[in-house]
């Protein structure tokens, strides 16, 4: 693997990458992704996941004709354009009412990859991914806060978590299953957008309890208390999606389901704490040594 490095807020790094890569497939993940960050931060949010994707349909459409066979484009699109719709499950047709600047950001991306697509023809199409989580989500989401807090919890590190609104519930799905549906979209002869959801919702009292349970703490209520700081200025009750294009166009199927995926992510991270305490009683042992 060669890393090369680019920028989203200059196009010319961008087109540099492309011809000294000279990519068949580009997936562009880049974004200020934490939803709760683009509320305190809107203007990079928008310069980052808006605007970057417009440099790097600008950089694919200069450097498209120098390539032989093209260049295949994913923009990754998010649930969070959908916010507040009336409608659920929520499809690739139903309309967006996005209820915070990153998912007004991921609109203004999606549409210019459709409009990229049809203006110059290049092969562009956007996944329209539901949550995805894995072990090496970063701490400060709501999953990876819970696993990684309960881990501490069960081990003696921790005494309580902090949480915003425990109502809300969104279509989780394990992040491994959501990279082979990108593939599989950039396999297909004709670009187009597709949905990647489990179709099933879980509020974030069911990811607290099956977290706690995993471990052997049936009451978790005493753990779990809720702070102001965690609310959002205007959030979303229910995001659950309607894959059924993807099912039958692109024969996928997610493999691991909520209860799988919560559980491979306490289990990773109580091995992570348990190396952490093993590795500061190591270095505390040799301290201690005449």
């Amino acid at each position: 693997i060669q890393l090369l490095e680019g920028d989203l807020r200059d196009l010319s790094s961008l087109i540099g990458v492309l011809e000294t890569a000279q990519p068949d497939e580009i997936y562009n993940l880049g974004a200020i992704s934490f939803v709760g960050l683009s509320f305190k931060q809107p203007e990079l949010t928008g310069d980052i996941t808006a605007m970057g994707v417009l440099r790097m349909l600008e950089a694919v459409r200069i450097y498209q004709p120098r390539s032989m066979d093209g260049v295949r484009f994913y923009q990754a699109s998010s649930s969070e354009m959908f916010g507040a719709t009336n409608e659920s499950p929520q499809n690739e047709d139903t309309p967006f009412h996005p209820r915070s600047p990153y998912g007004v950001a991921k609109v203004f991306g999606h549409y210019l990859t459709q409009n990229y697509r049809e203006s110059y023809d290049i092969w562009a199409c956007s996944g329209i991914l539901f949550n995805h989580e894995s072990p090496r989500r970063g701490v400060e989401f709501i999953t990876r806060k819970v696993t990684r807090a309960v881990a501490r919890i069960a081990l003696g590190r921790q005494k309580n978590i902090l949480v915003g609104n425990m109502d809300v519930s969104r279509d989780w799905g394990f992040a491994g299953d959501y990279v082979h549906a990108m593939w599989l979209m950039l396999q297909r002869d004709e670009p187009g957008d597709y949905v990647i959801a489990t179709g099933k919702p879980h509020s974030i009292r069911d990811l607290l309890q099956l977290a706690f349970q995993h471990v052997g703490i049936d009451d978790w209520q005493p753990y779990v208390a809720q702070d102001a700081r965690f609310f959002r200025p205007a959030d979303v009750s229910l995001l659950v999606g309607d894959a059924s294009k993807a099912r039958s166009e692109l024969g996928w199927q997610p493999q691991i389901d909520f209860q799988q995926l919560i559980k491979m992510m306490v289990d990773a991270d109580l091995e992570n704490e348990s190396k952490t305490t093993q590795d500061f009683s190591a270095v505390e042992l040799a301290m201690n040594r005449p």
